[in-house]
């Protein structure tokens, strides 16, 4: 721990004295030894005097030192160590901000589409989409070792020989982790002896470098860049072809490129660095980096948002199927109450007509004794006639009281009919629903070249899904309405009951039938020539008194 300490010092630039770590060690309250553990330390004494002004390159490979050893596939490799440990920088910093570190798929193909460009190869999409499928299935991403796996295996560089592969892998550490825009041999002309030297131009976001060759042993000078300078092509002259000029505020270089290609390459990367220098914006990588993955964020955002809404929509189908259950077994019920009810009513129907079968048998019998045995009383019998006859069409309208009432039943079985129709279309489009939601889900799982044209299917699916939900609302207001017809005969069927019932009370006092059917008295019945009479002494006085005033009113 003491050397690993005074290696991080030296490292990161921060000032340490050797006396002063021995006794941080002895220390044990906050030393590294202490119970408190060597991170507390680490962060109070080292990494809270850092300056920035490291060999970052220097640091990352003293990082790879200590854990290289122990994490290193020990299978043999299409790449050499070097190359590992440029692949474990770069996964450094195409990393997910979270630990464990892990590097997702969208930054795996980034990645894997450099060096295949750096290689001068065609890419495989299909062959990373399948090897992306299988590794979806099983975690999120891949650590740096499994990524060095991945490279060093040559799964996504057959046919390629290992220095291709090396220096694919260099020109992808240079451009991601030196901020190396651009390098290449140019002419450039100097300032004091005006001749023309080969050097090794390498330009980074701020800077631009030159060597003697592209070892980058011997640094000849740099060209310090800000938002002032700028670049111009310059016509043919003293030989020179391809030249152009760049000027910064205390110097202006004259450099001549092998050919016209190359030299529209290098105006257009130089005055794209001061454009960002002026801009004050990060380098072109860093910057592609941060939009990756804040569209990753959005992504998952979205996603999150789709799965809550589909959360939601699957509640409320389920709060809905509990309602549709609900009023199928009120439904129930009330079919069964109202054939009850109808039971009830057709045995009531038929115990009324037998009653009034039997009622008017008696009267006929008791109509026919009166004829035997009251022959002088014809006017009476011809009253007693009347009120059978409006009996008879009391019982008529009873008749059709029943026919009223027989046709709200139907008009009932016709709602229930129709609210079984309703309910086997919101079933219907219930399953839609879900047939939707099923496949929505599958297009969450597609791939990333597939997002664009899944996301506007997505939007007309929910386009779709919203129309299906309107019609959903629509299909529940025509049970609504249904239910309303359904009160509605259920009303009918009330007042044909009530008029069955207002009939069936004038009938049960009519005052001639009940006369009729009732018990006679238990007075003394008069008795005459023909046997007992059909009336008492105080019936018989009452009906002279009427027939005397009948009499004298005619007079």
């Amino acid at each position: 721990m003491k050397v690993l300490s005074h290696n991080l010092c030296t490292v990161l630039n921060v000032p340490h004295d050797p006396v002063a770590l021995e006794e941080h060690f002895r220390d044990d309250d906050e030393g590294p030894v202490s119970n408190q553990g060597y991170m507390p330390y680490l962060n109070k004494f080292i990494l809270e005097k850092v300056q920035g002004n490291f060999d970052k390159v220097e640091f990352n490979r003293m990082c790879w030192t200590l854990c290289a050893k122990k994490n290193l596939s020990r299978s043999p490799l299409l790449i050499s160590d070097e190359d590992a440990f440029k692949v474990w920088v770069i996964f450094n910093f195409l990393s997910e901000d979270k630990y464990p570190l892990i590097i997702v798929p969208e930054e795996i193909e980034y990645l894997l589409k450099k060096l295949t460009e750096a290689m001068g190869a065609g890419w495989q999409q299909e062959q990373f989409d399948h090897y992306k499928i299988a590794l979806n299935t099983n975690r999120e991403g891949l650590s740096a070792w499994e990524l060095i796996d991945l490279i060093g295996s040559g799964q996504f560089s057959k046919g390629m020989d290992r220095q291709t592969v090396s220096m694919a892998i260099n020109e992808v550490f240079n451009e991601l982790i030196l901020d190396v825009l651009k390098q290449g041999y140019m002419l450039k002309k100097g300032h004091k002896r005006k001749n023309w030297t080969e050097r090794w131009f390498v330009l980074k976001p701020n800077i631009i470098s030159y060597y003697v060759s592209e070892d980058l042993k011997d640094k000849k000078g740099d060209i310090i860049l800000d938002g002032n300078c700028c670049v111009e092509a310059l016509p043919d002259k003293d030989g020179k072809k391809c030249l152009f000029l760049i000027k910064c505020l205390d110097k202006s270089f004259e450099i001549s490129a092998s050919d016209k290609k190359k030299k529209q390459e290098w105006i257009q990367a130089i005055q794209t660095t001061v454009n960002l220098l002026r801009a004050g914006s990060p380098p072109p990588h860093k910057e592609a980096r941060q939009k990756r993955k804040e569209l990753r964020q959005k992504l998952l955002a979205e996603q999150e948002e789709l799965e809550r809404q589909m959360k939601e929509l699957q509640t409320a189908n389920e709060n809905k199927q509990k309602e549709l259950e609900t009023v199928r077994k009120q439904l129930e019920a009330a079919a069964a109450r109202a054939a009850e009810e109808e039971k009830k009513r057709l045995q009531t129907q038929v115990e009324l007509q037998d009653r009034f079968s039997l009622e008017l048998e008696r009267e006929k019998m008791v109509r026919q004794k009166m004829e035997e045995q009251v022959a002088q009383k014809s006017s009476e019998l011809e009253q007693y006639l009347q009120r059978v006859r409006e009996l008879e069409e009391m019982y008529k309208q009873l008749q059709e009281a029943l026919e009223d009432e027989k046709q709200a039943r139907q008009d009932e079985e016709t709602v229930r009919k129709l609210q079984a129709r309703l309910l086997e279309e919101e079933s219907a489009k219930r399953a839609e629903l879900e047939k939707w939601h099923l496949q929505q889900q599958q297009t969450i799982q597609m791939t990333e070249a597939e997002k664009q044209e899944l996301e506007n299917q997505r939007m007309i699916k929910e386009q779709a899904l919203q129309v299906a939900m309107q019609q959903l609302e629509q299909l529940e207001l025509e049970r609504k309405e249904a239910l309303e017809q359904y009160e509605e005969v259920k009303k009918k069927l009330e007042t044909a009951a009530n008029n069955t019932k207002s009939w069936k009370d004038k009938v049960a006092h009519h005052e001639g039938l009940i006369r009729l059917i009732e018990p006679g008295s238990k007075n003394p019945h008069l008795i005459t020539n023909w046997g007992p009479a059909a009336f008492t002494e105080a019936e018989l006085e009452q009906r002279q008194k009427s027939w005397k005033g009948k009499k004298t009113t005619s007079e």
